[in-house]
């Protein structure tokens, strides 16, 4: 796959491994796990689907007895053993139950256990991640910014969105604090958290869904400066005339991925 199509993939694990970790809670909110956004994840993964009895099972793909085995339930459990002895401790018939050795083995799975919930997400979503190529030059990010920059011409908000959010990921850019967010647009840039809850934003850039302009605000703008903040939006209204606009700003982009590279 190309650049462009690994960064696409790393957003969508991290989109997926958010979603799951966000549904999870405390086991007496009866909150259900996303099940599904798990399972997507599970699928870029190199864990191997086994259903055996009632589990759903993810089993590192190893020629080894003793493997990493995950297991799709709330929990999300991931296991250093044998499937069979995953399989024992999770689903047991009664005739596993009646030995000794079985009951504190289902009592009890510290000993091959490795994570659980959060810590097993954020394990997965890490090995999906290790298997990119997220290396990258100047034609790689040549051609982001040619594609933000036609798709902006042709008014495709989909294509410019795409492109700002590779953008984002490339350039640690996050999305605008409640101060600065504007119905029906796209905002990334870059954020600096101060103490007191106040917050340096900037630079930004400002994507109007509505009416297809794209601008950049070159400059670090506090939450907590009102005079500010309107400047920010009356320039996202046109009114204000912004340091850069249009195709440039992904020329602006381009060139501070690369200036951050080298």
């Amino acid at each position: 796959m190309s650049f462009k199509e690994n960064l696409l993939t790393k957003l969508k694990i991290d989109n997926l491994a958010h979603n799951v970790i966000a549904s999870i809670g405390p086991v007496e909110s009866g909150a259900k796990v996303d099940k599904d956004a798990m399972r997507s994840l599970l699928e870029i993964s190199p864990y191997q689907h086994q259903k055996v009895r009632d589990l759903d099972l993810y089993v590192e793909a190893i020629d080894q007895a003793q493997k990493k085995i995950f297991v799709l339930d709330n929990e999300l459990p991931i296991y250093q053993t044998t499937i069979d002895d995953v399989v024992m401790r999770k689903s047991p018939l009664i005739k596993e139950m009646v030995k000794i050795r079985n009951i504190v083995k289902i009592l009890k799975d510290a000993d091959v256990k490795l994570s659980r919930k959060e810590d097993s997400v954020k394990a997965i979503q890490k090995e999906c991640i290790d298997r990119l190529d997220l290396s990258f030059n100047a034609s790689d990010i040549n051609e982001i910014a040619r594609d933000g920059q036609a798709s902006l011409e042709r008014d495709y908000a989909d294509g410019v969105v795409e492109c700002l959010e590779l953008f984002a990921e490339l350039l640690d850019y996050q999305p605008a604090p409640k101060a600065f967010q504007l119905g029906r647009h796209k905002i990334i840039g870059a954020l600096t958290p101060k103490t007191g809850g106040e917050a340096l934003y900037g630079p930004m850039i400002i994507y109007s869904l509505i009416h297809g302009t794209l601008m950049l605000i070159d400059e670090q703008i506090s939450s907590i400066d009102k005079t500010k903040i309107e400047l920010v939006q009356q320039v996202a209204a046109g009114k204000q005339k912004a340091a850069v606009k249009g195709p440039d700003v992904f020329k602006y982009l381009k060139n501070t991925v690369l200036q951050k590279k080298g």
